[in-house]
């Protein structure tokens, strides 16, 4: 009787596992060809063609966004990375010296050194560079648009501060610790920490000066270099267009509407139905050949 009950208890142990891993399979194959019937790289390619006609430049589309499919299913936050980098540089490269570049731009930040190699290409290319920002580009993002002879934002948009965070905590702030303790007091990791990150404050600050120096004074540069790294504000905090023009950079608002269609191809979250819903103006015919394509029910931005 033993024996038919262990019996059993195999039997159905195995038929759970292959339950299961059935199961993963066919969860696999759904998120692979949901992904692949949901993609817009066609119409994505399209409209950066039409973009590129109309102004005669490269355009590059560095947008991080929340895609309809990730790994396993799991919407996964995406930022600058060596990968990004590569790729830029690449396009920059393969652009005639004279040619304008239109980078169109909407991340959080990433990794500092990605976001250094890209700017640096930007400011070093003869022809004029325009970054685009519908949206926001924080941290390394508005590193990147600091290499532009044009910065286009929404009247909504927002750039943020570049100050280096460590082990996600803000470089200032670490810094900060050796004021307020005394140095007995404080651990010998704390202050490798302090030491590193007051390099890196260093490090960055001076960067973002060599990048300004393209169209300020050197006094200027520096300053506004400190502003942007030194940690005053949060990491997070928005820089709006009114401040942004204020530190002395070259920002307009003329949005083309090109680069709102674009945006409305990249799908942002993994949900069944959009956190956001609206129903499009109705325009006349006059209205719609003069703004193009009218406005399609998007998620939040």
């Amino acid at each position: 009787m033993e024996t038919i009950k262990r019996s059993w208890s195999l039997r159905i142990g195995d038929f759970a596992r292959a339950v299961f891993w059935v199961m993963v399979v066919v969860f696999l194959l759904f998120t692979l060809f949901s992904s692949r019937g949901s993609n817009n790289d066609a119409a994505r390619t399209e409209l950066l063609k039409r973009f590129e006609k109309e102004r005669g430049s490269r355009v590059i589309s560095l947008i991080h966004r929340q895609e309809s499919t990730s790994v396993l299913g799991v919407s996964v936050d995406n930022h600058i990375s060596i990968e990004d980098s590569e790729a830029v540089l690449r396009a920059i490269r393969l652009t005639p010296a004279e040619q304008p570049i239109d980078l169109i731009l909407h991340t959080p930040g990433g990794l500092v050194l990605a976001s250094e190699q890209i700017a640096k290409a930007l400011v070093e290319h003869k022809g004029k560079v325009t970054v685009f920002v519908p949206h926001y580009a924080m941290s390394g993002g508005t590193m990147i648009a600091l290499a532009a002879d044009e910065i286009v934002m929404d009247n909504n948009a927002v750039l943020g501060p570049v100050d280096p965070q460590i082990g996600g905590m803000a470089a200032a702030s670490i810094v900060n610790v050796l004021n307020m303790k005394n140095h007995n007091n404080i651990s010998d990791e704390t202050l490798i920490l302090a030491d590193v990150a007051q390099k890196a404050r260093v490090q960055v600050a001076n960067f973002v000066a060599q990048l300004l120096l393209k169209r300020m004074p050197p006094k200027k540069a520096f300053e506004v270099a400190t502003i942007l790294s030194e940690g005053r504000w949060t990491h997070d905090f928005p820089l709006i267009v009114p401040v942004v023009s204020k530190l002395g950079l070259p920002v307009t608002t003329d949005m083309p509407r090109l680069v709102y269609d674009l945006m409305e191809l990249y799908p942002q979250g993994n949900g069944a139905r959009p956190s956001v819903l609206y129903v499009p103006m109705r325009r006349d015919r006059n209205d719609r050949e003069a703004a193009g394509p009218a406005p399609m029910p998007g998620e939040g931005k």
